[in-house]
């Protein structure tokens, strides 16, 4: 039988048309019909289908690596993606993991005309999405051509005015000219944020300032009093690039359109450093994998460590490392870098040792297997809750009902209304997802002894799948000062029962020679769960 996964999505201009619930709905009639077993689901309220940012989705296209399904179904097309290079690009990542996309509306199949028909189709949702984009733009052109605010939080140093034009924030306006005197005589964006954050000022959301919002406002020329509109261009994720810049003749500039808050004097000699000290792009061209990408985090701040190069010493010799991303770019954070081989090396050899070693693969296997029945007697518990739950949301609802239908009505009835109706979207879809895991079949020992044992030369795999299991295995690691803490499933030498693995290492020379701890904990409900389910799909 087919395994498949269902994808649903409304963006905020067609939630009434075509709910989260009725595609889900019609998703489900459809693998009813198809003798298709649907084993995951996956969804995203408000969020636009030319941009993928959207965190259902993508955790969609990360699980669909691990095997977990065979197929993805959408009710339309358009509820996948709406733009034609974003569409194109997530369904070659599906086929390279062995995933097909199938349409509950539009039946297509693998013939030559499908494939015409499923690129027309795919061109008419564009069409759709750019007209409104178009039409959108247009009115926010009339907008700026009066240099009135277009929308948004207004720039650091400005606020808007009762006729929509810019006003000047005298406070915020005195870190606007400390940032730029600063930079143009010579200091650099650490220095910049140093004092900043020594001062007290803050970013227009009320954060502390980074490199990157520093660099912004170095280059917005509302400060010498020029209004700008449409000047980033948006990239293929939809997200504007503040460093990508339209033409010239697609950019609206007035002078003199807002009051200025530097001198044009100051500004050129800005705009001069920022000239001289670009850099050629390309250095660091080469790929490096970061096997702990999104599951490191610092100790000191919480803050997330991510990857990167720098080239120390006399020989200028390169090192790849993991930083804090509060201390590159906030500086507040003083935690030291780690090295990323003999992290990553620590991680590996750690699930490797209790995890996927032969020694502990029975262990492994029996407590997999006994999660996965846990989960069999756990799930109707869930399913009787979650239908309590709905029970009192529908009970609510029938009162609001009855109540205006006997005319008693206030606004703030509606607010309740919208509030219940969306609990009780969330409620059936959590429901759903209960019915489904309780529907799928119970794992053998040799099903989950199998999955494991793809594992054993896990320190000998490729990066890129090295990886994918660290994603699956690995819920988080954080680095501190003096010990390093990696919360992995751990499978105990003497039990499968929940307890502490403490190893001791030194971390190597070359500017990371302290003595570290690390501390692994297990087992973790969640990665079991994520376990069982692609131990399942195997």
């Amino acid at each position: 039988m087919l395994k498949a996964a269902a994808y649903a999505r409304y963006s905020s201009d067609n939630q009434r048309e075509e709910s989260i619930e009725a595609q889900l709905r019609a998703i489900r009639e459809y693998c009813q019909k198809n003798d298709i077993q649907l084993v995951k689901i996956y969804t995203d309220e408000a969020k636009s289908a030319t941009t993928d940012d959207r965190p259902g989705f993508l955790q969609m296209i990360q699980d669909s690596a691990m095997g977990l399904f065979s197929a993805v179904i959408v009710h339309k097309l358009d509820r996948f993606s709406r733009d034609r290079y974003d569409s194109a690009f997530y369904k070659r990542q599906l086929r390279k993991n062995g995933v097909r996309l199938i349409s509950v509306l539009e039946h297509l199949d693998d013939s030559p005309e499908s494939i015409i028909l499923e690129s027309v189709l795919e061109g008419m949702a564009e069409y759709y999405s750019r007209n409104l984009a178009r039409e959108t733009m247009k009115g926010m052109k009339e907008t700026a051509l009066k240099c009135k605010h277009t929308g948004g939080i207004p720039p650091l140093g400005f606020d808007v005015g009762p006729d929509k034009t810019y006003v000047i924030n005298e406070t915020e306006a005195e870190a606007i000219r400390l940032i730029f005197n600063m930079y143009a005589d010579g200091h650099g964006y650490g220095a910049i944020i140093d004092t900043l954050n020594s001062k007290g000022y803050k970013t227009k959301r009320g954060n502390t300032f980074g490199k990157n919002s520093i660099h912004e406002l170095l280059t917005n020329e509302k400060y010498i009093g020029t209004f700008v509109f449409n000047k980033a261009s948006k990239m293929f994720n939809g997200k504007r690039n503040s460093h990508r810049l339209k033409p010239d003749d697609e950019i609206i500039r007035i002078p003199g359109g807002c009051p200025a808050i530097i001198s044009n004097e100051l500004w050129e000699r800005v705009q001069a450093r920022l000239k001289a000290n670009k850099r050629a792009s390309g250095a660091y061209s080469a790929k490096i994998v970061y096997l702990l990408s999104g599951r490191i985090f610092c100790g000191s701040c919480g803050g997330a460590m991510v990857g990167n190069r720098a080239k120390m010493g006399r020989n200028k010799t390169e090192y790849a490392y993991y930083g804090c991303s509060n201390r590159k770019t906030k500086r507040t954070c003083d935690m030291k870098a780690v090295n990323k081989a003999f992290i990553e090396e620590k991680v590996l050899d750690a699930l490797y040792e209790n995890l996927f070693a032969d020694h502990v693969i029975d262990l492994a296997t029996e407590m997999t297997y006994n999660h996965a029945a846990t989960q069999n007697t756990e799930i109707p518990k869930q399913i009787a809750t979650i239908e309590k739950q709905l029970g009192k949301v529908e009970i609510e609802i029938r009162n609001i009902v009855n109540a205006i239908a006997a005319g008693m009505f206030h606004e703030s009835m509606k607010e309740k209304m919208d509030e219940l109706e969306a609990t009780k979207s969330t409620l059936r879809i959590r429901l759903e997802e209960a019915k489904l895991q309780q529907q799928t079949h119970s794992l053998s020992r040799e099903q989950i002894r199998s999955f494991l044992a793809r594992y054993r030369n896990i320190k000998e795999m490729p990066p890129e799948e090295q990886k994918k299991a660290v994603q699956v295995f690995v819920e988080r690691i954080t680095v501190y000062d003096d010990r390093i803490d990696m919360d992995i499933l751990t499978i105990p030498s003497n039990s499968p029962s929940e307890k502490k693995n403490k190893k001791t290492a030194s971390r190597p020379t070359g500017g990371y020679d302290e003595t570290t701890q690390e501390s692994g904990s297990g087992p973790l409900g969640s990665s079991l769960d994520l376990l069982v389910e692609a131990a399942r799909a195997s």
